[in-house]
């Protein structure tokens, strides 16, 4: 493979593409123009959803660029080694031009020859849709693949949940994909059949790039229309590709971040990998820094506030405030970094020195505001959490108060709760925060607890199926199981409870078995209303109890589950489909987190 700079992978990747006909477009603004289902550019295909459809680019029907994204949805898991709220997607797209036969010679060309990143053919992997009753097996995609020169025993099939590319939004342009791996393990890869592949160990494979089919148009009514044009989009991550060419452990470990490293040492006097709590710290700030860097720096930059994009704004930078000071950093030091981050880009993105002066004020601005009530809140935190037992919840009134008098967004209070083994009450805090401000801002604010992030189909299919983990989760690893928080999008649910150590390949199976047992039942899921003592008596569970009046919903779930809940389910278990544990987690001490999806 290549070593290459982040420069210099930007370059090669957009000469390739030059010099087949693609004419080379600036990055969109990181916010989204007249769309309201999101916040930020989340991906490269964002900002070309209209031509996607059909309306034509004045630069042609061959287009590439590097755009910049960001994504908040994992955000209280940037400090590993691969999560970022921002990156540079490095992209290239055919408005109805050409399809499958000329898109994947052409990534196999960039990933293998000698003049572009000269990967191994026997290092690669890649992966083809499955097919469903929307789509067939994409046939087409893999043999191509095996034509190029892939062996067919690296060829694999996965269903929607892993090969099938969604809209930006919750509509729009849509199809398969073909995913391209780096084999990592090539004992435990050769061990798998074509529809094993996420059956493979963590760490087998590592992702590079990704070729989206665009063949249809999600509707309102989630329906999958052909499009009027056959589209290619495809996305590969510059942080993420440079970490493996360059065979770092991290993307914070690539040429990006020198110049933020060294100056946060030189402010710390710390080194970054002296210590794994050291190193997420760093991480936090070298990530949110940036974030916020580009945030404030975009052409159509936004401000911190406690509304939408601003919101986020303000968190990520009172997010780095706070692990920035757990390793010493003055008040003050997030522009110091961000200089070196403007100063790295500024050749790429000239609007970031551009606008210098008005990322330094804001950040500025930000930081001291608060710092000053930072310190008093860390210590009545404390004191809260000292009253506390492992499992405790802090309740609504109280992360109310830290947000309205310290400036804790609800979410750092959430994660310095999960760092000490406690729960936050959010619905709480919500009721508290309507009581005490215009609904209108409250409705705002509200966007970013956390839970559910909406209640379309598939959030409510996983919120449903939430209720099934918690119940089989109880019967496989004891009744003292409890939940401790949950995250759920219309892609998969995220679910927290008290644990001292990771499930056991058998207990994963058993849980899935129980939960995937009751689905086949196809048990209706019954709402009752009764008191919340009532409820109580009746054997009902519910993560929220402080936040109920007088009267709360019960769901239950055959034999199988009694819950309080507020939330939306579906009205028979079996419209779920096939429940699967994608991955395990720790969060901290006594918690661990369960991701899972649903397959259809």
């Amino acid at each position: 493979m290549k070593e290459l700079t982040s420069q210099s992978l930007r370059s090669l990747y957009l000469d390739f593409f030059k010099e087949r006909g693609h004419a080379v477009i600036p990055s969109a603004s990181l916010i989204p123009e007249n769309d309201p289902t999101v916040l930020f550019t989340t991906a490269g295909m964002h900002p070309l959803v209209p031509y996607l459809l059909g309306e034509k680019h004045p630069a042609g029907n061959r287009l590439t660029d590097v755009q910049k994204c960001v994504r908040t949805g994992d955000i209280d898991e940037v400090g590993d080694a691969s999560h970022c709220t921002f990156f540079e997607m490095l992209g290239n797209w055919s408005l109805g031009d050409y399809f499958k036969e000329q898109m994947i010679p052409w990534s196999f060309e960039f990933l293998t020859s000698p003049d572009y990143l000269g990967i191994p053919v026997e290092d690669i992997a890649v992966t083809c849709f499955a097919g469903d009753d929307d789509c067939p097996r994409d046939d087409e995609s893999a043999n191509k693949w095996i034509e190029c020169g892939i062996d067919p025993k690296h060829v694999f099939f996965l269903p929607k949940s892993g090969n099938w590319w969604g809209p930006a939004g919750t509509t729009g342009p849509c199809g398969p994909d073909t995913e391209m791996h780096i084999i990592r393990n090539h004992a435990e890869a050769d061990k798998l059949g074509p529809y094993d592949f996420d059956k493979a160990p963590a760490g087998t494979f590592l992702e590079i790039w990704n070729d989206v089919f665009m063949q249809y148009n999600k509707t309102a009514e989630g329906k999958f229309e052909p499009l009027k044009q056959r589209n290619v989009d495809t996305g590969m991550g510059l942080e993420r590709t440079l970490c493996i060419l360059n065979g770092k452990d991290s993307v914070y470990e690539t040429d990006i971040f020198e110049g933020a490293i060294a100056k946060i040492e030189q402010l710390t006097g710390l080194g970054y990998g002296q210590s794994e709590e050291v190193t997420r710290a760093f991480r936090v700030v070298l990530d949110h820094v940036r974030t916020a860097t580009f945030m404030l720096g975009d052409t159509k930059g936004i401000v911190p506030s406690n509304t939408d994009q601003g919101y986020i704004l303000r968190r990520i930078i009172r997010r780095a405030v706070r692990f920035g000071r757990g390793i010493g950093l003055p008040q003050g030091a997030l522009n110091e970094v961000s200089k070196t981050i403007i100063a790295k880009y500024a050749d790429v993105y000239p609007e970031l020195a551009a606008n210098a002066a008005k990322i330094e004020e804001e950040l500025n601005r930000e930081e001291a505001k608060f710092s000053k009530t930072l310190a008093q809140g860390l210590k009545e935190f404390e004191k809260v959490a000292a009253s506390k037992s492992a499992g405790d919840k802090i309740d609504g009134v109280t992360t109310f108060h830290l947000y309205d008098t310290y400036g804790f967004p609800v979410e750092i209070t959430q994660e310095m709760a999960r760092e000490k083994g406690l729960g936050v009450d959010v619905e709480g805090y919500n009721a508290a925060f309507a009581e005490h401000q215009a609904k209108s801002r409250a409705g705002s604010e509200q966007k970013f607890a956390c839970g559910l992030a909406d209640h379309k189909e598939e959030t409510t299919k996983l919120h449903t199926a939430t209720h099934l983990l918690h119940a089989a989760l109880k019967r496989v690893c004891g009744d003292d199981v409890n939940q401790k928080g949950s995250n759920i999008t219309e892609e998969r649910l995220r679910f927290d409870f008290n644990f001292p150590r990771k499930l056991t390949p058998e207990e994963v199976r058993a849980v899935e078995d129980l939960v995937n047992g009751e689905i086949a039942k196809d048990e209706p899921v019954v709402m009752k209303e009764m008191s919340l003592d009532e409820a109580k008596a009746e054997g009902f569970t519910g993560l929220f109890e402080s936040k109920y009046g007088e009267k709360v919903k019960t769901y239950t779930i055959g034999d199988f589950s009694k819950e309080i809940c507020g939330g939306p389910h579906v009205e028979r278990t079996g419209v779920l489909g096939t429940f699967k544990i994608a991955k395990q987690e720790n969060v901290s001490a006594g918690v661990k987190r369960i991701k899972a999806v649903l397959v259809k």
